[in-house]
C-alpha cells in the first residue's frame, strides 16, 4: 500500500512539474489547448495545464562554427521563439544584372519577430521563407541594374531590399531592420577589364592634372612677364617724368640765377643802356674759348660775326669806362 501511494506522489510532482514552464528573457512560447491556440507564454514562471496543454514547436535556423573554422547553417524544431533580433547570413547566390553579367552577391538580412503567434501559424517555415524572399527580392532588384550601377548602388539596393521585404513579411510578425550586402564579385574577366578601365582612367586624370598644372604654371609665368613689364614700363615712365621734371627745374633756377646774375651785374656797373651787349659779348668770349682750347686744333676760323664781338667788347669798354 504504501508503494502504491509513493508511485502516486511521484506521479503528482512529475505531473505539478511538468505543468511549470520557466521562460528565458527576450523568449516567449505559443500554448495549444488541445490543439487549438490558448495563450502566449511571458518571461518568468507559467503554469500550464499537462497533457491538455501541449507547446506548438516552430523551425528555427541557427549558424555553428565547425572545427575547420567554416561555419554551417542547422535547422532544427524549437519550442521556444527569440524575440531578439536575429541576423541570417546567407549563402552567395549568382544574379544577372541588367547588361547580363553575373554576378556573385552575399547578402546578411537582420530582422525581429514582433508577433509570434503569426510568425507560427502564418507560415509554416520562416526561416526558409525569409531566405527564399530574399533571395528572388535580390534578384529582381538587381536584374534592374547595370553591373557599374551594382557596385556602385549598395545604400540603394539596400533600401529597396529592405522595403520589399519588410512588405512581404509584416503578414508574418517580422520586422526587417536592416538588409546588407557582404560581397558583390564579378566574373575574373569583368574584373580585370575593370581595374584596366580603372587604371586608364587614373592616367588619363593623371595626364589631365599634369597638363592643367603646366596650363596654370605657364600662364602665370605670362602673367608674372606682364607684370613686370608694365612694371618696368611705369618705372621708366617715372624715370623720364622725374628726370624731365628735374632738368626743367634746373633749368628754371639757371635761367632765374642769370636774371638775377644780370640784376646784380646792372646794378653793379650803373648800365645806363641795354645790357644785352654785355650778356652777348660774354657768350661769344666763353664760345671762343672753347674753339681754341683744343690740343689738335690747327687752325682757327674767325667767323663772320666776330666783329660784333669785338663790337661788344667795346660795349663793355665803353660801359666801364662810363662809371669811371
Amino acid at each position: 500500500m504504501s508503494i502504491v501511494l509513493i508511485a502516486i506522489a511521484i506521479l503528482v510532482i512529475l505531473f505539478t512539474m511538468s505543468g511549470i514552464r520557466i521562460v528565458q528573457q527576450s523568449e516567449t512560447v505559443i500554448i495549444e489547448r488541445l490543439g487549438k491556440y490558448s495563450r502566449t507564454l511571458t518571461a518568468g514562471i507559467n503554469i500550464i495545464i499537462p497533457i491538455v496543454d501541449k507547446p506548438r514547436s516552430a523551425m528555427w535556423r541557427y549558424t555553428r562554427e565547425g572545427y575547420d573554422g567554416r561555419s554551417y547553417i542547422l535547422k532544427r524544431s524549437v519550442n521556444k521563439i527569440d524575440l531578439r533580433e536575429t541576423v541570417y547570413d546567407f549563402p552567395k547566390q549568382n544574379v544577372i544584372t541588367k547588361d547580363n553579367v553575373v554576378t556573385e552577391i552575399n547578402a546578411i538580412l537582420y530582422f525581429q519577430v514582433i508577433d509570434p503567434v503569426k510568425a507560427v501559424y502564418e507560415i509554416s517555415n520562416l526561416p526558409d521563407a525569409i531566405e527564399k524572399l530574399t533571395q528572388t527580392t535580390l534578384r529582381n532588384v538587381i536584374g534592374d541594374m547595370n553591373l557599374d550601377e551594382t557596385l556602385t548602388s549598395r545604400d540603394t539596393i539596400n533600401s529597396k531590399l529592405r522595403s520589399v521585404l519588410d512588405d512581404a513579411s509584416h503578414k508574418w510578425g517580422v520586422k526587417v531592420n536592416r538588409v546588407e550586402l557582404q560581397d558583390i564579385n564579378p566574373p575574373h574577366d569583368i574584373r580585370d577589364a575593370m581595374e584596366k578601365q580603372m587604371r586608364a582612367e587614373r592616367d588619363k586624370r593623371a595626364k589631365i592634372l599634369t597638363a592643367e598644372a603646366e596650363k596654370q604654371s605657364k600662364i602665370l609665368d605670362s602673367e608674372g612677364l606682364k607684370e613686370a613689364a608694365i612694371n618696368k614700363a611705369e618705372g621708366e615712365k617715372q624715370s623720364k617724368i622725374l628726370r624731365a621734371e628735374g632738368e626743367a627745374e634746373a633749368r628754371i633756377r639757371v635761367a632765374r640765377g642769370e636774371a638775377e646774375a644780370i640784376s646784380l651785374i646792372t646794378n653793379a656797373i650803373q648800365v645806363k643802356g641795354n645790357p644785352v651787349n654785355y650778356l652777348v659779348a660774354i657768350r661769344y668770349i666763353d664760345t671762343l674759348k672753347d674753339m681754341v682750347s683744343g690740343k689738335d686744333n690747327k687752325m682757327i676760323y674767325m667767323p663772320y660775326e666776330a666783329t660784333g664781338v669785338l663790337s661788344s667788347i667795346g660795349g663793355i669798354k665803353d660801359m666801364l669806362d662810363l662809371n669811371k
